[in-house]
């Protein structure tokens, strides 16, 4: 018996790229959340693979990393060559409130819960290749690194690594992108919304963390901080910078090194 109470599914007819699409009743939205899925050819036998939760950033969608960045072609490649192992990539909305719901929780829905339980529920349901024991990892871009950072630190028996791109550190910084008003979010320090706060609450427990930024990307400042911090608290983690700004060729480019840093960790 499902978890859901709807939940629709691309059929494989129609199907292209190795792309799958999910759209899922999720009482954490409180309404319909969509989920790309990125499926290797020839794994219908398959079982237990490893899954990886891209997070979007802003105004972005469930549509983002495949269309925005082609990251479903990149990893077909990389498994093609061998330098990938199989491996399934879902690529959810943020629950689609305001220009960004930053991943937390607000306004009566839980957009964290969202990405933590309901995406990877729903895809062991409709997803075979994917399972309980499926090895965990997340990252994303601009919010969605800011997601997949406090995420992977709030949650750390969850995930087996983590790998950002040009994050968000602390979500004040979300007034940057954002129309809304920050204060309507209400939230509170209890939500650890700096990522430093949520790494030194369970910092003998964090997955291995990996995370990059452009020299010439808005954020670089505290992404530089972070890495400082991190350096302070004595908190393992590998820091990049290259390169570029706050844009898609960068995160085109850079996505690679993310997934061959899940695959490294297997």
């Amino acid at each position: 018996m499902s978890s859901f109470r709807t939940i629709e599914i691309s059929n494989p007819l129609f199907e292209q790229a190795n792309l799958r699409f999910v759209t899922v009743k999720s009482s954490n939205l409180k309404g319909r959340g969509d989920i790309s899925v990125f499926i290797p050819p020839k794994t219908e036998q398959s079982e237990n693979l490893p899954l990886v939760l891209l997070l979007h950033g802003v105004y972005g969608s469930a549509w983002s990393w495949p269309l925005g960045a082609g990251v479903h072609l990149q990893a077909l490649k990389m498994i093609q060559e061998s330098l990938l192992p199989n491996m399934i990539i879902a690529m959810p909305s943020d629950g689609l409130w305001g220009d960004g719901s930053a991943f937390l929780s607000h306004h009566k829905r839980n957009f964290e819960r969202w990405i933590v339980d309901d995406v990877p529920k729903v895809l062991t349901e409709v997803i075979p290749q994917v399972s309980d024991i499926s090895p965990l990892f997340i990252g994303g871009l601009s919010m969605g690194g800011y997601g997949a950072l406090r995420l992977a630190c709030l949650y750390p028996n969850r995930f087996k690594g983590v790998s950002a791109h040009s994050s968000i550190t602390a979500f004040e910084q979300m007034r940057l992108f954002v129309e809304e008003d920050l204060k309507k979010f209400n939230v509170t320090a209890a939500q650890y919304p700096n990522i430093i706060d949520a790494m030194v609450l369970n910092k003998d427990k964090l997955p291995p963390i990996r995370f990059d930024c452009g020299k010439a990307d808005l954020l670089i400042a505290d992404n530089r901080e972070l890495h400082n911090r991190m350096l302070q608290y004595n908190i393992h983690h590998q820091y990049f910078e290259y390169p570029g700004g706050h844009e898609w060729p960068y995160w085109t480019q850079h996505i690679e090194k993310s997934l061959l840093f899940f695959a490294a960790l297997l």
